[in-house]
């Protein structure tokens, strides 16, 4: 009859277990990374223009090369960051046009996400959520720029998300990064002024009268005008 051999199989589980430890360590080094290097770039702490230089920022970080590589390369596929002359990466630094294109592209994700919306049968749990976040956006604008800032972007992220479309929210997440540049090229007193919760609710408003004719339009116009804040003198 075959014996089990226990220590060896206990040796293996422990192996297995280190393997799966070690990887969450990483993951987790590299996510931390990525959100603290990302919020020194939208902030303007590592200003646009700014070369990245590995060794000084994993010292800095206190992480390994490698890890910080692999953030690099995330930022770099958020379009915060963009390689250079033999291949140095460096913050991006937005320009006029570049910002007109980011609120294109937004308009589009986000007139997809109110047509989705305008769709459903009964949106009224949708719209009492889109009506909350509105609410929290006028309150927080009173505590300051940075949070009316955040609770204005909630809004967007929100429109994204109840659509339950996991795809059309990944792709605005992944344009967040850049929105957050424009609002810190065109400045906050600027940026002030695309978060009036009147504006917002118009879109509220063609989303719950189920329009998706009127929704597109109405987020055409805010995209458009929101961009015009930021860029003209």
């Amino acid at each position: 009859m075959s014996t089990v051999n226990t220590g060896c199989g206990k040796r293996e589980a422990m192996a297995v277990e280190a393997v799966s430890l070690l990887g969450l360590e990483k993951t987790s080094l590299r996510q931390q990374a990525l959100m603290a290097l990302r919020r020194a770039i939208t902030t303007g702490e590592i200003p646009p223009g700014k070369h990245l230089v590995e060794t000084e920022l994993s010292e800095r970080l206190n992480i390994s090369r490698g890890t910080l590589r692999e953030a690099l390369r995330q930022l770099q596929q958020e379009g915060l960051v963009s390689a250079g002359a033999r291949g140095r990466l460096a913050v991006r630094n937005l320009d006029a046009k570049e910002i007109r294109d980011i609120f294109a592209v937004r308009a589009a994700l986000e007139t997809l996400a109110a047509q989705l919306l305008c769709l459903i049968e009964d949106r009224s749990a949708a719209i009492a959520e889109l009506r909350a976040a509105l609410d929290h956006m006028g309150e927080e604008a009173k505590h300051g720029i940075e949070r009316g800032i955040e609770a204005d972007l909630e809004f967007h992220r929100m429109l994204c998300r109840l659509t339950g479309n996991d795809p059309l929210l990944h792709a605005w997440e992944q344009l967040e990064g850049s929105i957050r540049m424009s609002i810190m090229w065109g400045g906050m007193e600027r940026g002030v002024k695309n978060m009036s919760v009147e504006r917002h609710s118009e879109i509220v408003d063609a989303i719950a009268s189920a329009d998706a004719g009127l929704a597109a339009s109405v987020i055409k116009a805010h995209m458009d005008s929101a961009a015009d804040v930021l860029v003209t003198a």
